[in-house]
């Protein structure tokens, strides 16, 4: 799992600087996890994401966005509460979930938004 700046979020995700019209940048499609160290459910959703970063390995990113360093990211994105993640596929439009979401349920969201699966 990447830890993503203001400056790697452009050239891997979108560059809000350049585009008004949401175009990804990246070959994977991602899963951007907007967190704080200070954050109870951040840190329980945290193993989630590093083991799903395995289990989906060479078909999905997983990035991390910390709220406090990165606060232009944040606003851009309009992240009021975290941990907010934004699944980006690779064609359509991002969807925002926010909550610390089970293991399921993120496996769900990767699976239909990400990977176009349907079970």
């Amino acid at each position: 799992m990447e830890h993503l700046t203001k400056a790697t979020f452009q050239e891997k995700v979108f560059n809000f600087e350049q585009n008004t019209e949401w175009k990804y940048e990246g070959s994977l499609p991602c899963l951007i996890d907007f967190y704080a160290d200070w954050c109870g459910p951040c840190k329980m959703v945290a193993p989630i994401l590093e083991e799903l970063s395995k289990e989906y390995e060479g078909k999905i990113n997983i990035y991390k966005v910390d709220t406090e360093a990165e606060q232009e990211l944040s606003s851009v994105f309009g992240i009021r509460s975290i941990p907010s993640m934004l699944f980006c596929p690779s064609d359509g439009q991002p969807q925002m979930a926010m909550g610390a979401l089970p293991k399921d349920n993120l496996k769900q969201a990767i699976d239909e938004i990400l990977l176009n699966v349907k079970n």
